[in-house]
């Protein structure tokens, strides 16, 4: 690919792709600056990537690998806990969109109140699979798992989040 055909296919990946690698890394760490600079690095990354003319066949679950790896990188070098943290709450930019602030409240106090029990691996699969629509098969290959390892992972994670649910 030629530089123009790399900054076209970047751009289409980045618009693409950007608010959901953004929802992951807020819903798995603990701030929105946090957030912010991982999805930042993700992307870098990916423009490395194609700048070396590095053949992406599946966007999406090249993107998730890179995020799932750098979230990990993240609570290692902090020495922070690895489970998911959803302490923060995102900075609504336009206060007039009530609509918008009463979907995304009760979407995060969802998942607060039901995820963060979970094993981190069980609060991936969940997430990929019911809030960002990603089916079994990519979530297999963002996981390097064959699809029947995922569809029972998926299975188990459901039943502890249940179990979750009827405790509380």
């Amino acid at each position: 690919m030629d530089k123009e055909e790399i900054k076209k296919e970047f751009t289409k990946i980045y618009y693409q792709y950007i608010d959901s690698i953004y929802r992951f890394f807020y819903l798995n760490s603990d701030s929105q600056e946090v957030a912010e600079d991982l999805t930042q690095e993700t992307f870098s990354r990916l423009w490395k990537a194609l700048n070396s003319q590095e053949k992406i066949e599946k966007p999406r679950a090249y993107l998730y690998r890179l995020a799932r790896n750098l979230i990990v990188d993240f609570y290692r070098k902090t020495q922070k806990n690895q489970e998911i943290l959803l302490d923060s709450m995102p900075e609504i930019r336009d206060p007039g969109d009530v609509q918008k602030r009463v979907i995304i409240n009760t979407e995060i106090e969802k998942i607060k109140k039901n995820l963060q029990g979970l094993k981190e691996e069980y609060q991936l699969v969940i997430i990929w699979h019911y809030l960002e629509d990603i089916p079994i098969k990519e979530i297999a290959e963002i996981l390097n798992k064959t699809e029947e390892s995922t569809r029972v992972l998926l299975h188990r994670a459901l039943k502890a989040l249940k179990e979750s649910i009827n405790r509380n």
